[in-house]
């Protein structure tokens, strides 16, 4: 079967693999960005969400648009958002994300 529009195929990554943003398949970038203080953001990759605050924006299929298709790297990363920085690699957020990858990827 072809992947949904909203899917990229899954990319086998073993128990035993080193975490790493390299081999996560980026996970975090399906979450809500809320923007405080960042100038350096485009402003074509931001909206207001609905109670008027700034936030990523995401795109139909729900990945940040930020968030390269192909390589599934952030286009933006040196100067990504703080709740970007802040997300910490193989923390319980992380790893809870991760956890939910099956209903995202093929």
């Amino acid at each position: 079967n072809p992947p949904m529009p909203n899917q990229i195929p899954l990319q086998n990554i073993q128990d035993d693999t080193p975490l790493s943003c390299s081999t996560c398949a980026a996970c975090c970038c399906r979450l809500e960005v809320l923007l405080t203080d960042e100038p350096n953001i485009p402003f074509y990759l931001t909206e207001q969400d609905r109670w008027g605050g700034w936030v990523m924006r995401r795109l139909d299929d729900g990945w940040c648009a930020a968030l390269d298709r192909n390589s599934m790297r952030c286009t933006i990363y040196r100067d990504r958002p703080r709740p970007c920085r802040e997300f910490e690699l193989g923390g319980e957020d992380c790893l809870d994300e991760r956890a939910q990858m099956d209903q995202v990827y093929l």
